[in-house]
């Protein structure tokens, strides 16, 4: 190739933007809060009060356990305390009136101490029948199952006419937060020392969240969680987000692609993509100064869309070539093409039928 050629090229102009640094991961969503609910007495189940699939508030009645037991323990209870409270009583005013003849010398040291110690006996059972008593309305209040959060039930997992037990794990019904709803993701372990101190200190850091083919934004929420270990396996770590997710684009176990925003760049230096070159001695670009080109060894940032950041190597306002590189080399003489020309009046061409003419 002649040395003094003339190549025409296309160039762009490096300016400055506002470029978030993002990290890319495949998260699950799952929920917020899910909870099994459970009998916390034993009892035959006598009712409940739920749809498969409904949507439940916190403290909203879910099922029905038979309550005459804890009912008739109760009521025992309650007439312990008042044969005892009775009983206290009267051994109180004899205690007092023990006190008035000792005081007198016509009683007994031993006699009064006795007469004591009984009020003390019958206060000791005032107090044990009250615990029982309160054991009694706490077996009461769960016989009436409650959700514990605000949420979709899911399958009933036991039927009316069935004795359940305190000591099942199987559960009545599991109740699933999905608003907000979580997304759990790894990143790599290089990454720690760049997300660990922003999340010490509180920061918000966003997260978006997109389908699975990462072409629709679902939702975006914040980061809200780190985990206390790396997985020694994979060399991770687990990271959680939350997202308020009113219209439920976000379901229990579905995959999604996320995006971790953990900085902004200001006022960075960028310049389009298609200039940006790799060779041997890493990334390079050709810069246009004085109708020739220079070859500039670059370090490259974030790439947002069409746009690489360049973290050295380019000022802002230097021509960088876009198009026409494979025939430069160091100090060729260049033409910058001129963009096409768009003209504005351009004359309406007639369509059949519209009525348009041509002028």
């Amino acid at each position: 190739m002649d040395p003094n050629a003339v190549v025409s090229v296309a160039v762009g102009t490096a300016g400055t933007a506002d470029v978030p640094v993002i990290l890319q991961a495949l998260g699950t969503v799952i929920p917020n809060y899910s909870v099994t609910v459970t009998s916390r007495v034993d009892g035959e189940l006598m009712a409940v009060y739920f749809t498969e699939g409904q949507y439940v508030k916190k403290g909203q009645l879910l099922a029905q356990i038979d309550p005459r037991s804890y009912q008739a323990t109760l009521d025992q209870y309650l007439g312990d305390l008042a044969q005892n409270q009775a009983q206290l009583k009267s051994a109180q005013l004899t205690a007092e009136r023990y006190k008035r003849l000792f005081a007198k010398d016509s009683l007994a040291k031993q006699d009064l101490d006795t007469q004591m110690a009984t009020v003390g006996q019958y206060a000791g059972a005032v107090k044990s029948d009250q615990a029982q008593i309160d054991a009694a309305k706490l077996n009461l209040i769960y016989a009436k199952i409650v959700s514990p959060i605000d949420g979709y039930v899911g399958l009933r997992l036991v039927d009316p006419g069935n004795i359940v037990a305190s000591s099942s794990t199987t559960g009545i019904v599991t109740v699933t937060q999905t608003n907000p709803i979580a997304v759990t993701f790894s990143v790599p372990q290089a990454q720690l020392a760049t997300l660990l101190p922003k999340v010490r200190k509180g920061e918000a850091l966003n997260v978006q969240a997109l389908d699975q083919m990462g072409n629709t934004p679902l939702a975006n929420g914040t980061l809200k969680f780190i985990s206390n270990e790396i997985d020694t396996n994979t060399g991770s770590i687990k990271l959680k987000a939350l997202f308020d997710n009113p219209d439920e684009k976000l379901y229990p176990n579905q995959f999604v692609n996320v995006k971790l925003t953990t900085d902004i760049l200001r006022n960075a230096v960028v310049v389009p993509s298609a200039a940006v070159q790799l060779g041997s001695d890493g990334e390079f670009l050709y810069v246009v100064k004085d109708s020739k080109v220079t070859r500039r060894t670059i370090k490259v940032g974030p790439v947002m869309g069409e746009q690489t950041v360049i973290r050295e190597g380019v000022a802002q306002g230097e021509q960088v070539v876009t198009r026409g590189i494979d025939h430069l080399r160091e100090g060729s003489k260049v033409e910058v093409e001129k963009p096409a020309r768009i003209d504005t009046a351009a004359s309406k061409t007639a369509k059949p039928g519209t009525g348009d003419k041509i002028r």
